[in-house]
Protein backbone atom coordinates (compact mmCIF):
# COMPACT_ATOMS: atom_id res chain seq x y z
CA UNK A 1 0.00 0.00 0.00
CA UNK A 2 1.21 3.51 -0.79
CA UNK A 3 2.63 5.89 1.80
CA UNK A 4 0.13 7.85 3.87
CA UNK A 5 -1.74 10.52 1.98
CA UNK A 6 -1.71 14.05 3.36
CA UNK A 7 -4.84 15.17 5.20
CA UNK A 8 -6.49 15.14 8.58
CA UNK A 9 -9.91 15.43 10.11
CA UNK A 10 -9.96 19.20 10.16
CA UNK A 11 -7.60 19.61 7.24
CA UNK A 12 -9.97 17.77 4.97
CA UNK A 13 -13.11 18.91 6.74
CA UNK A 14 -14.18 15.31 7.15
CA UNK A 15 -16.66 13.72 9.43
CA UNK A 16 -19.44 15.56 7.69
CA UNK A 17 -22.55 14.32 9.30
CA UNK A 18 -22.97 18.05 8.89
CA UNK A 19 -24.16 17.40 5.36
CA UNK A 20 -26.82 14.95 6.49
CA UNK A 21 -29.43 17.51 5.48
CA UNK A 22 -27.33 19.46 2.99
CA UNK A 23 -27.84 16.90 0.26
CA UNK A 24 -31.05 14.96 -0.25
CA UNK A 25 -30.84 11.17 -0.65
CA UNK A 26 -30.57 9.92 -4.20
CA UNK A 27 -33.96 9.28 -5.78
CA UNK A 28 -35.08 5.69 -5.28
CA UNK A 29 -37.07 5.74 -8.54
CA UNK A 30 -34.38 7.08 -10.87
CA UNK A 31 -34.20 5.28 -14.21
CA UNK A 32 -31.37 2.79 -14.41
CA UNK A 33 -29.73 3.81 -17.66
CA UNK A 34 -26.24 2.47 -17.06
CA UNK A 35 -25.35 -0.91 -18.59
CA UNK A 36 -26.11 -3.92 -16.45
CA UNK A 37 -23.03 -5.31 -14.67
CA UNK A 38 -21.45 -8.43 -16.00
CA UNK A 39 -20.93 -11.41 -13.73
CA UNK A 40 -18.24 -11.16 -11.09
CA UNK A 41 -14.86 -12.01 -12.49
CA UNK A 42 -15.69 -10.99 -16.07
CA UNK A 43 -12.34 -9.80 -17.29
CA UNK A 44 -12.35 -6.24 -18.61
CA UNK A 45 -15.97 -5.42 -17.69
CA UNK A 46 -16.22 -1.74 -16.78
CA UNK A 47 -18.94 0.61 -15.60
CA UNK A 48 -18.50 4.38 -15.78
CA UNK A 49 -20.43 6.09 -13.00
CA UNK A 50 -20.10 9.79 -12.37
CA UNK A 51 -16.52 10.48 -11.35
CA UNK A 52 -15.70 6.79 -10.90
CA UNK A 53 -14.92 3.73 -12.93
CA UNK A 54 -15.99 0.33 -11.63
CA UNK A 55 -13.82 -2.58 -12.77
CA UNK A 56 -15.13 -6.15 -12.49
CA UNK A 57 -13.24 -8.15 -9.88
CA UNK A 58 -13.12 -11.58 -8.28
CA UNK A 59 -13.87 -12.23 -4.62
CA UNK A 60 -10.32 -13.49 -4.21
CA UNK A 61 -9.03 -9.99 -4.96
CA UNK A 62 -10.62 -8.48 -1.82
CA UNK A 63 -7.83 -8.30 0.81
CA UNK A 64 -8.94 -9.95 4.05
CA UNK A 65 -12.33 -10.99 2.71
CA UNK A 66 -12.34 -14.32 4.53
CA UNK A 67 -11.25 -12.79 7.85
CA UNK A 68 -14.09 -10.32 8.46
CA UNK A 69 -17.22 -11.27 10.40
CA UNK A 70 -19.75 -10.00 7.87
CA UNK A 71 -22.56 -10.79 10.31
CA UNK A 72 -21.68 -7.54 12.09
CA UNK A 73 -22.49 -5.55 8.93
CA UNK A 74 -25.91 -7.12 8.47
CA UNK A 75 -27.92 -4.69 10.67
CA UNK A 76 -26.49 -1.77 8.68
CA UNK A 77 -27.31 -3.48 5.37
CA UNK A 78 -30.88 -4.22 6.44
CA UNK A 79 -31.26 -0.63 7.69
CA UNK A 80 -30.24 0.67 4.26
CA UNK A 81 -32.87 -1.56 2.69
CA UNK A 82 -35.49 0.78 4.16
CA UNK A 83 -34.38 3.22 1.43
CA UNK A 84 -32.93 0.96 -1.28
CA UNK A 85 -31.20 2.15 -4.42
CA UNK A 86 -32.74 1.13 -7.75
CA UNK A 87 -31.94 -2.49 -8.50
CA UNK A 88 -31.79 -3.53 -4.85
CA UNK A 89 -35.41 -4.61 -4.19
CA UNK A 90 -34.84 -8.34 -4.71
CA UNK A 91 -31.48 -8.37 -2.93
CA UNK A 92 -32.92 -6.47 0.01
CA UNK A 93 -35.77 -8.95 0.34
CA UNK A 94 -33.18 -11.71 0.56
CA UNK A 95 -31.07 -9.79 3.08
CA UNK A 96 -34.09 -9.34 5.35
CA UNK A 97 -34.89 -13.05 5.24
CA UNK A 98 -31.34 -13.80 6.39
CA UNK A 99 -31.38 -11.44 9.36
CA UNK A 100 -31.02 -14.38 11.80
CA UNK A 101 -28.64 -16.46 9.67
CA UNK A 102 -25.13 -17.45 10.71
CA UNK A 103 -21.84 -16.19 9.30
CA UNK A 104 -21.44 -18.96 6.74
CA UNK A 105 -24.93 -18.46 5.32
CA UNK A 106 -24.50 -14.71 5.08
CA UNK A 107 -21.15 -14.96 3.33
CA UNK A 108 -22.53 -17.53 0.89
CA UNK A 109 -25.50 -15.26 0.12
CA UNK A 110 -23.24 -12.26 -0.51
CA UNK A 111 -21.07 -14.19 -2.95
CA UNK A 112 -24.06 -15.73 -4.73
CA UNK A 113 -26.10 -12.52 -4.96
CA UNK A 114 -23.59 -9.70 -5.36
CA UNK A 115 -20.61 -9.04 -7.61
CA UNK A 116 -17.47 -7.15 -6.50
CA UNK A 117 -16.27 -4.16 -8.52
CA UNK A 118 -13.02 -2.33 -7.83
CA UNK A 119 -13.52 1.43 -7.64
CA UNK A 120 -11.11 3.62 -9.57
CA UNK A 121 -10.90 7.27 -10.48
CA UNK A 122 -11.40 8.40 -14.04
CA UNK A 123 -7.59 8.31 -14.41
CA UNK A 124 -7.48 4.64 -13.44
CA UNK A 125 -6.00 5.25 -9.98
CA UNK A 126 -7.40 2.92 -7.32
CA UNK A 127 -5.79 4.35 -4.16
CA UNK A 128 -7.61 7.13 -2.32
CA UNK A 129 -8.09 8.39 1.21
CA UNK A 130 -9.84 7.06 4.32
CA UNK A 131 -10.66 9.45 7.15
CA UNK A 132 -12.86 9.02 10.20
CA UNK A 133 -15.71 10.70 11.99
CA UNK A 134 -17.71 10.10 15.15
CA UNK A 135 -20.58 11.39 17.26
CA UNK A 136 -19.23 13.52 20.10
CA UNK A 137 -20.56 13.39 23.65
CA UNK A 138 -20.21 16.81 25.28
CA UNK A 139 -21.33 18.18 28.63
CA UNK A 140 -23.70 21.10 28.24
CA UNK A 141 -26.11 23.29 30.13
CA UNK A 142 -29.52 24.57 29.13
CA UNK A 143 -28.75 27.89 30.81
CA UNK A 144 -25.70 30.09 30.47
CA UNK A 145 -23.92 29.51 33.78
CA UNK A 146 -20.42 29.16 35.13
CA UNK A 147 -18.06 27.82 32.49
CA UNK A 148 -20.94 27.03 30.11
CA UNK A 149 -20.84 30.15 27.94
CA UNK A 150 -20.52 28.94 24.33
CA UNK A 151 -23.96 28.67 22.68
CA UNK A 152 -25.18 26.07 20.21
CA UNK A 153 -27.86 27.66 18.05
CA UNK A 154 -30.97 26.52 16.26
CA UNK A 155 -31.29 28.06 12.78
CA UNK A 156 -32.24 31.75 12.71
CA UNK A 157 -35.67 32.56 11.30
CA UNK A 158 -34.23 34.27 8.19
CA UNK A 159 -31.64 31.59 7.33
CA UNK A 160 -33.47 30.52 4.16
CA UNK A 161 -33.97 34.04 2.85
CA UNK A 162 -30.67 35.71 3.70
CA UNK A 163 -27.95 33.88 1.76
CA UNK A 164 -25.19 33.79 2.66
CA UNK A 165 -25.91 34.40 6.32
CA UNK A 166 -23.48 36.17 8.69
CA UNK A 167 -19.99 34.70 9.08
CA UNK A 168 -18.73 33.22 12.32
CA UNK A 169 -16.89 36.45 13.15
CA UNK A 170 -19.95 38.58 12.33
CA UNK A 171 -22.10 36.44 14.60
CA UNK A 172 -19.71 37.29 17.42
CA UNK A 173 -19.53 41.03 16.70
CA UNK A 174 -22.53 42.40 14.76
CA UNK A 175 -25.61 43.41 16.79
CA UNK A 176 -27.96 42.39 13.97
CA UNK A 177 -26.53 38.87 13.86
CA UNK A 178 -26.65 38.50 17.62
CA UNK A 179 -30.24 39.78 17.71
CA UNK A 180 -31.29 37.24 15.05
CA UNK A 181 -29.96 34.40 17.24
CA UNK A 182 -31.31 35.65 20.55
CA UNK A 183 -33.57 32.97 21.99
CA UNK A 184 -32.31 30.36 19.50
CA UNK A 185 -29.86 28.80 21.96
CA UNK A 186 -30.34 25.03 22.36
CA UNK A 187 -27.67 24.70 25.04
CA UNK A 188 -24.27 26.01 26.11
CA UNK A 189 -20.94 24.17 26.18
CA UNK A 190 -17.84 25.13 28.12
CA UNK A 191 -15.15 24.83 25.45
CA UNK A 192 -15.30 26.62 22.08
CA UNK A 193 -13.43 23.66 20.56
CA UNK A 194 -16.25 21.37 21.68
CA UNK A 195 -18.65 23.64 19.77
CA UNK A 196 -16.40 23.53 16.72
CA UNK A 197 -16.12 19.74 16.96
CA UNK A 198 -19.91 19.41 17.05
CA UNK A 199 -20.17 21.66 14.02
CA UNK A 200 -17.52 19.77 12.04
CA UNK A 201 -19.08 16.41 12.89
CA UNK A 202 -22.54 17.87 12.30
CA UNK A 203 -24.18 15.97 15.13
CA UNK A 204 -23.48 15.13 18.73
CA UNK A 205 -24.84 14.07 22.07
CA UNK A 206 -25.24 16.64 24.82
CA UNK A 207 -25.16 15.49 28.46
CA UNK A 208 -27.13 18.20 30.25
CA UNK A 209 -25.74 19.04 33.67
CA UNK A 210 -28.92 20.85 34.70
CA UNK A 211 -31.58 18.34 33.59
CA UNK A 212 -32.30 14.80 34.78
CA UNK A 213 -33.94 11.84 33.09
CA UNK A 214 -36.43 9.44 34.68
CA UNK A 215 -33.61 7.52 36.36
CA UNK A 216 -32.15 10.65 37.93
CA UNK A 217 -29.12 10.70 35.62
CA UNK A 218 -28.12 13.73 33.53
CA UNK A 219 -30.39 13.87 30.52
CA UNK A 220 -28.75 13.19 27.15
CA UNK A 221 -30.14 14.71 23.97
CA UNK A 222 -28.89 14.80 20.39
CA UNK A 223 -27.95 18.04 18.65
CA UNK A 224 -28.60 17.16 14.99
CA UNK A 225 -27.55 19.12 11.92
CA UNK A 226 -30.17 21.67 10.86
CA UNK A 227 -28.34 23.91 8.41
CA UNK A 228 -25.42 26.31 8.07
CA UNK A 229 -24.75 29.90 7.10
CA UNK A 230 -23.85 29.09 3.49
CA UNK A 231 -20.24 30.14 4.00
CA UNK A 232 -17.34 27.98 2.79
CA UNK A 233 -15.71 25.63 5.27
CA UNK A 234 -12.10 26.63 6.00
CA UNK A 235 -9.86 24.19 7.82
CA UNK A 236 -8.52 25.37 11.16
CA UNK A 237 -6.00 22.55 10.95
CA UNK A 238 -4.59 23.94 7.72
CA UNK A 239 -4.60 27.43 9.25
CA UNK A 240 -2.37 26.11 12.04
CA UNK A 241 -0.08 24.25 9.62
CA UNK A 242 0.41 27.43 7.61
CA UNK A 243 1.46 29.19 10.81
CA UNK A 244 3.97 26.53 11.79
CA UNK A 245 2.06 25.04 14.73
CA UNK A 246 2.80 21.55 13.39
CA UNK A 247 3.44 19.82 10.08
CA UNK A 248 0.85 18.46 7.71
CA UNK A 249 1.83 14.90 8.71
CA UNK A 250 1.38 15.71 12.42
CA UNK A 251 -1.98 17.42 11.94
CA UNK A 252 -4.88 15.77 13.75
CA UNK A 253 -7.73 16.73 16.03
CA UNK A 254 -5.71 15.78 19.15
CA UNK A 255 -2.86 18.02 17.91
CA UNK A 256 -5.27 20.92 17.37
CA UNK A 257 -6.67 20.52 20.90
CA UNK A 258 -3.16 20.40 22.37
CA UNK A 259 -2.22 23.61 20.55
CA UNK A 260 -5.38 25.33 21.83
CA UNK A 261 -4.58 24.40 25.43
CA UNK A 262 -1.12 25.93 25.03
CA UNK A 263 -2.33 29.04 23.20
CA UNK A 264 -5.72 30.01 24.64
CA UNK A 265 -5.36 33.67 23.65
CA UNK A 266 -5.13 32.71 19.96
CA UNK A 267 -8.13 30.36 19.91
CA UNK A 268 -10.62 33.09 18.86
CA UNK A 269 -8.43 33.97 15.89
CA UNK A 270 -8.17 30.29 14.93
CA UNK A 271 -11.94 29.84 15.11
CA UNK A 272 -12.53 32.98 13.06
CA UNK A 273 -10.45 31.46 10.25
CA UNK A 274 -13.46 29.21 9.53
CA UNK A 275 -16.39 31.42 8.49
CA UNK A 276 -18.91 28.54 8.44
CA UNK A 277 -21.37 28.28 11.32
CA UNK A 278 -23.50 25.16 11.70
CA UNK A 279 -26.95 25.24 13.33
CA UNK A 280 -28.66 22.38 15.15
CA UNK A 281 -32.02 21.01 16.07
CA UNK A 282 -32.70 19.11 19.27
CA UNK A 283 -33.68 15.45 19.02
CA UNK A 284 -34.71 13.12 21.82
CA UNK A 285 -32.33 10.22 22.41
CA UNK A 286 -34.82 7.51 23.27
CA UNK A 287 -32.34 4.71 22.53
CA UNK A 288 -28.69 5.45 23.24
CA UNK A 289 -27.62 2.49 21.08
CA UNK A 290 -29.02 4.06 17.89
CA UNK A 291 -26.70 6.25 15.85
CA UNK A 292 -27.53 9.55 14.17
CA UNK A 293 -29.15 9.64 10.76
CA UNK A 294 -26.82 9.71 7.80
CA UNK A 295 -27.56 11.32 4.45
CA UNK A 296 -29.37 8.17 3.29
CA UNK A 297 -31.90 8.80 6.03
CA UNK A 298 -31.09 5.72 8.12
CA UNK A 299 -29.21 5.47 11.45
CA UNK A 300 -25.45 5.02 11.23
CA UNK A 301 -23.80 1.90 12.66
CA UNK A 302 -20.42 2.28 14.39
CA UNK A 303 -17.68 0.51 12.45
CA UNK A 304 -20.03 -0.47 9.62
CA UNK A 305 -21.19 2.85 8.10
CA UNK A 306 -19.19 5.13 5.84
CA UNK A 307 -19.67 8.46 4.12
CA UNK A 308 -18.88 8.48 0.40
CA UNK A 309 -19.02 10.72 -2.64
CA UNK A 310 -22.39 9.70 -4.05
CA UNK A 311 -21.17 10.46 -7.57
CA UNK A 312 -19.04 7.36 -7.12
CA UNK A 313 -21.06 5.06 -4.87
CA UNK A 314 -24.88 5.05 -4.43
CA UNK A 315 -26.29 5.17 -0.91
CA UNK A 316 -27.03 1.76 0.54
CA UNK A 317 -24.25 0.00 -1.36
CA UNK A 318 -22.10 -2.54 0.52
CA UNK A 319 -18.43 -1.60 0.18
CA UNK A 320 -15.31 -3.60 0.97
CA UNK A 321 -12.65 -1.39 2.58
CA UNK A 322 -8.93 -2.05 2.45
CA UNK A 323 -7.14 0.44 4.69
CA UNK A 324 -5.37 0.50 8.07
CA UNK A 325 -6.09 1.41 11.66
CA UNK A 326 -5.19 5.00 12.62
CA UNK A 327 -2.12 5.47 14.82
CA UNK A 328 -0.32 8.43 16.42
CA UNK A 329 2.13 10.28 14.22
CA UNK A 330 5.73 9.15 14.60
CA UNK A 331 8.84 9.57 12.43
CA UNK A 332 9.27 5.79 12.69
CA UNK A 333 5.76 4.35 13.08
CA UNK A 334 5.24 0.64 13.74
CA UNK A 335 3.51 -1.43 11.07
CA UNK A 336 -0.13 -0.42 10.84
CA UNK A 337 -2.84 -2.96 11.58
CA UNK A 338 -5.09 -3.65 8.59
CA UNK A 339 -8.67 -2.41 8.61
CA UNK A 340 -10.41 -4.63 6.07
CA UNK A 341 -14.13 -5.06 6.44
CA UNK A 342 -17.61 -4.88 4.96
CA UNK A 343 -19.31 -1.51 5.42
CA UNK A 344 -22.36 0.23 3.97
CA UNK A 345 -22.38 3.62 2.19
CA UNK A 346 -24.94 5.59 4.21
CA UNK A 347 -23.67 9.14 4.48
CA UNK A 348 -21.90 11.91 2.62
CA UNK A 349 -20.19 15.22 3.30
CA UNK A 350 -19.22 18.35 1.44
CA UNK A 351 -15.53 17.46 1.90
CA UNK A 352 -15.97 13.78 1.05
CA UNK A 353 -15.09 14.06 -2.61
CA UNK A 354 -13.39 11.65 -4.95
CA UNK A 355 -14.00 8.24 -6.46
CA UNK A 356 -11.94 6.29 -3.90
CA UNK A 357 -12.94 8.17 -0.76
CA UNK A 358 -14.51 7.04 2.50
CA UNK A 359 -15.16 8.63 5.88
CA UNK A 360 -15.40 5.81 8.43
CA UNK A 361 -17.93 6.17 11.26
CA UNK A 362 -16.32 5.24 14.58
CA UNK A 363 -19.49 5.75 16.61
CA UNK A 364 -19.41 7.41 20.03
CA UNK A 365 -17.96 6.85 23.46
CA UNK A 366 -14.44 6.04 24.64
CA UNK A 367 -11.78 6.17 21.96
CA UNK A 368 -14.04 7.23 19.08
CA UNK A 369 -12.81 10.82 19.03
CA UNK A 370 -9.15 9.86 19.15
CA UNK A 371 -9.41 7.25 16.38
CA UNK A 372 -11.49 9.47 14.13
CA UNK A 373 -9.17 12.42 14.68
CA UNK A 374 -6.09 10.44 13.69
CA UNK A 375 -7.48 8.58 10.71
CA UNK A 376 -5.92 9.60 7.37
CA UNK A 377 -4.89 6.39 5.66
CA UNK A 378 -4.53 5.22 2.06
CA UNK A 379 -7.63 3.38 0.88
CA UNK A 380 -8.74 0.90 -1.73
CA UNK A 381 -12.41 -0.04 -2.05
CA UNK A 382 -14.72 -2.41 -3.87
CA UNK A 383 -18.47 -1.97 -4.29
CA UNK A 384 -20.70 -5.05 -4.08
CA UNK A 385 -23.62 -4.79 -6.48
CA UNK A 386 -26.50 -7.21 -7.24
CA UNK A 387 -25.65 -9.44 -10.18
CA UNK A 388 -27.48 -8.55 -13.38
CA UNK A 389 -28.84 -5.28 -12.03
CA UNK A 390 -28.12 -1.96 -13.70
CA UNK A 391 -26.32 0.70 -11.71
CA UNK A 392 -28.39 3.90 -11.31
CA UNK A 393 -27.04 7.10 -12.82
CA UNK A 394 -25.70 9.80 -10.56
CA UNK A 395 -28.22 12.29 -9.23
CA UNK A 396 -28.25 15.74 -10.75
Amino acid sequence: MLAALAGALLLAGCGLLSSTVEQAPEPTTAPATAPAPAAAGSKGATIERGIARWQAANWSELPGWQADAVVHAWPALVASCARPAPGWAEACAGARRLAQADEAALRAWLQATLAPWRVEGSDGGDVGLATGYFEPLVEASRARRGAFTVPLYAPPADLATRKPWYTRSEIETLPAARAALRGREIAYVADPLDALMLQVQGSGRLRLVDERDASGQPKVIRAAFAGHNDRPYQSVGRWLVERGAFTLEQASWPAIKAWARQNPQQVPQMLAANPRMVFFREEALADASVGPLGAQGVPLTPGRSIAVDKRSVPYGTPVWLDTTEPQPWSPNPPPARPLQRLVIAQDTGSAITGAVRADYFWGWGDGAEDRAGRMKQPLRMWVLWPKGQAVPPTAN
